[in-house]
């Protein structure tokens, strides 16, 4: 690279004669026009090259930077099957738990659920808003035991086989209550745990219970049955947006869905009133409706349930949700 200077001021030279008509059509006139040019494109492919080295240099560069000396992740709640935890964590970082993926809020904040059979340890990973892994934890989670319950004397219709009609109305009904389940509200209504949706009740089935129809073993049984007479009112046990308000479900009956935040809903089921209406936002302790007995029910109930992101958690452990005491 030595010999760049002096052929810069030989250029420079050459211009200078140029712009005053006293160059000469002399054979050592054109070797020099001809180590300009040659200097020419030789100074064009270093600046290309630098220019490249600089591109590749930024998008090799970090674009966040990450304080190591907080905790990535710190979570309260009820950590048992069936259970929630809110977590506070780094600002619009993705969580993931299982195979589900959540940001967090723009202040740290995110909720993660533990499904009825959740394994005894839960895996979390924190990434960065760019997709960069930050850390790796795990919860242990407290199993538990789940009652066997038998209902007999059930019309068939409800318990094995379905006529073309009622499948028709088993797959309308699906349909709607897929756009209620899919409402993503991003603010998080859900503070410090749940109240019970009922003032005075008789608990006649646990959440998770194994339920026998007819002597056919069925699914678990995903909600908390409270009984009370028709017409009790039923209030929001936490702050929300209703994702759902429909009387004429095939199995539910009269149903609302509430949306708690960040994938968390409640569900109201077998209701002989409906008093709210969808996008309506509602507090806790607001009346949504009243206890009936429609749908498929055995007499008057509520049907509390509770979904975060597919998972299915009990409600009734929210209204044992720890204090800062």
């Amino acid at each position: 690279m030595f010999f760049l200077v002096p052929l810069l001021s030989f250029c420079r030279l050459a211009n200078l004669s140029l712009s005053h008509g006293e160059r000469r059509a002399t054979a050592g006139e054109g070797v020099r026009w001809f180590l300009c040019a040659l200097f020419a494109v030789f100074l064009t492919a270093c600046g290309k090259a630098e220019s490249e080295a600089q591109i590749t240099n930024i998008s090799e560069a970090p674009t966040r930077s990450i304080d190591e000396s907080l905790e990535p992740i710190k979570c309260q709640g009820i950590f048992e099957q069936g259970g929630l935890v809110k977590c506070k964590t780094i600002p619009n970082g993705i969580v993931a738990i299982g195979k589900i993926k959540v940001r967090a809020d723009n202040d740290g904040y995110v909720m993660l659920g533990f499904d009825r059979d959740a394994p005894k340890n839960e895996t979390v990973t924190i990434f960065v808003e760019d997709g960069v892994e930050l850390a790796k934890t795990s919860f242990k989670i407290t199993p538990r035991e789940y009652t066997i319950s038998r209902i007999d004397g059930l019309p068939p219709s409800q318990v094995s086989t379905f006529s073309d009609a009622q499948l028709k109305r088993i797959r309308a009904s699906s349909a709607r209550k897929k756009k209620g389940f899919a409402s993503r509200q991003q603010t998080m209504w859900f503070k410090d745990g749940f109240t019970y949706p009922l003032k005075d009740f008789k608990k006649t089935s646990p959440f998770g219970a194994q339920r026998i129809l007819n002597g056919v073993k069925k699914k678990p049984h995903y909600g908390v049955d409270i009984a009370a007479p028709i017409g009790t009112p039923i209030y929001a046990p936490a702050d929300g947006v209703v994702s759902l308000a429909d009387d004429d479900l095939y199995f539910e009956g009269a149903m609302v869905l509430i949306d708690h935040g960040q994938g968390l809903i409640s569900m109201y089921l077998h209701m002989d009133a409906i008093n709210v209406e969808p996008g309506q936002v509602v507090k806790r302790g607001e009346k949504i409706g009243a206890v009936g007995s429609k749908g498929r029910s055995t007499g008057p109930h509520l049907c509390w349930r509770l979904k975060w992101r597919n998972r299915h958690l009990d409600p009734e452990l929210l209204t044992k949700w720890p204090t800062d005491d």
